[in-house]
């Protein structure tokens, strides 16, 4: 909570966090994730349309553009039942993990992609 008795705006950007690991560890093979494979954040977003209050629950809705050489953008909503609260992006890009550089999304990923 911030001085204002909302949810601080950083919360936000965790929120979508949160929703992109779970997406990204449900796209790729099991034991693959943070281990060969992983993610950055080469940007991001939010749009703030309304505060948040405690307590509460809030559905983030995690969409993706088509993929590209090596990145995907990703598209956030924020809502609790039908008021969007937020909505925002992130542009992420696939790392390969043991050499710390962006790598090619590997094709059994950019088939579940698309």
């Amino acid at each position: 909570m911030d001085a204002m008795g909302h949810v601080n705006n950083t919360v936000f950007f965790r929120f979508m966090e949160q929703a992109r690991i779970s997406w990204f560890e449900g796209l790729v093979a099991h034991g693959e994730a943070w281990r060969h494979t992983g993610i950055v954040i080469a940007n991001a977003a939010c749009r703030f349309k309304r505060p948040l209050n405690y307590p509460g629950t809030v559905e983030v809705k995690l969409y993706t553009a088509p993929p590209g050489g090596s990145s995907v953008a990703t598209f956030y909503e924020l809502v609790i039942g039908d008021e969007l609260y937020a909505d925002g992006e992130a542009t992420v890009v696939f790392v390969d993990m043991t050499r710390q550089k962006p790598m090619r999304i590997p094709e059994a990923i950019r088939g579940r992609l698309q």
